[in-house]
């Protein structure tokens, strides 16, 4: 990449070109990430020189901070493919990262390169720009945009590691079981959705060689659950757990999905209630699910991945969340299982928050730092530091 001046003062300080920065994003999107180095871009370099650090690195910092400003959903998710910055796709071709940017809003490749793309790329430019003049300057690289945090906190009367996952759903690898939340129906959401539910139905279903679909295997599989217990079209109760395959899942470890039924339909409405107790009867039932199939596999099951269950438009906070899918993870703790953990959340703010509530406080009695909340309604909303919920409730 071409160097940059060396002046970084406000003085020295010029305006980033949207349009430039559009074009040099064209640039990148067709070559990838991994030729970074080798690629003529002004404009990018220009805003990165602006931190001080006018470098491949700095620009590839200053992409990944700008995406993430995307504030979730599939715009960000579609960026993040379309750039090569989601985890394992830095060294795909172009047209691999445009078919899988096609499918996260269920469109063909010729409408995504026609009609999405343009508008992905305006939005990364958008904040690329926005960045350098809110701030005067690119912001440095940020400790909390990492994708994998390991924590040890508090359960069961032993400390265990937790792995912090700050990605996708779809993007886990190698975790045998993903406990996805579900409503009372089991009806999955629409896979073009941003739910945890949809992004697995999507990820999990087989594609043909163009990308057309040609199995629905979570969806087909969930069906086949209710149609043998006789429960299609009609509601289950709060806290039952339903165990299907992975799909095409299964090429990235996975191996069980857990539909966990939390949201009750609210009628006349598209809302959901989801209350505390049900999403640690949930979690109960499905720790006790991956004792009873620990064994029917070779290897046997071992890790387990929770979202925040309930925590998007089920109405409860992360903190709400956490509090009631722990007191479950505690109690099978305590009784002497030893699984690996891991827990799943969108956004680095989100990560922080739970990373300080699991590791934060220390007490005399055991805990960490994870007190039962008072109780609140599951209809009221979330508080300002839980707002933007992680999609843990389906048909969002």
């Amino acid at each position: 990449m071409p160097s940059e001046p060396d002046g970084h003062g406000p003085a020295d300080r010029v305006s980033v070109d949207h349009a430039s920065v559009v074009r040099d994003l064209g640039v990148l999107r067709r070559a990838g990430i991994v030729r970074l180095r080798s690629l003529d871009l002004p404009a990018l370099a220009q805003a990165a020189a602006q931190t001080g650090q006018p470098s491949p690195a700095a620009v590839e910092q200053l992409l990944r901070q700008a995406a993430a400003r995307l504030d979730g959903g599939s715009l960000q998710e579609a960026a993040a493919y379309t750039l090569g910055l989601t985890p394992g796709t830095r060294d795909w071709p172009g047209a691999d990262r445009r078919r899988r940017a096609a499918g996260v809003y269920g469109v063909s490749v010729e409408r995504l390169r026609k009609f999405h793309e343009p508008m992905v790329l305006d939005q990364v430019a958008e904040q690329i720009v926005q960045l350098v003049q809110l701030t005067g300057h690119a912001p440095p690289a940020d400790p909390a945009s990492d994708t994998h945090r390991a924590l040890r906190a508090r359960a069961g009367g032993r400390t265990v590691p937790v792995t912090l996952h700050i990605h996708p759903v779809d993007l886990l690898r190698d975790v045998d079981v993903i406990v996805s939340p579900a409503n009372t129906y089991f009806a999955l959401p629409e896979a073009y959705k941003s739910s945890v539910s949809a992004l697995l139905r999507r990820a999990g279903a087989r594609r043909g060689p163009t990308g057309d679909l040609v199995q629905d295997v979570i969806r087909d599989e969930l069906r086949e659950w209710a149609a043998q217990r006789h429960t299609s079209g009609r509601p289950v109760l709060p806290g039952t757990v339903a165990a299907t395959g992975s799909g095409a899942l299964a090429e990235q470890g996975v191996r069980r999905i857990y539909h966990a039924a939390v949201a009750v339909p609210r009628a006349g409405t598209n809302d959901y209630d989801v209350l505390p107790a049900d999403v640690t009867r949930a979690v109960a039932r499905a720790l006790t699910m991956l004792a009873e199939e620990r064994d029917r596999f070779d290897p046997p099951l071992r890790s387990v991945c929770l979202p925040l269950i309930g925590s998007g438009r089920g109405g409860l906070s992360y903190q709400q969340s956490l509090h009631a899918l722990w007191a479950a993870v505690e109690a099978e703790l305590a009784r002497g299982a030893d699984w690996d953990l891991h827990l799943i959340v969108r956004r680095a703010a989100s990560a922080d928050l739970l990373t300080r509530t699991l590791t934060g406080t220390l007490t005399g009695d055991g805990t960490a730092g994870i007190r039962p909340g008072s109780a609140r309604s599951a209809t009221s909303p979330p508080g300002a530091l839980e707002q933007g919920g992680e999609a843990g409730t389906p048909n969002r």
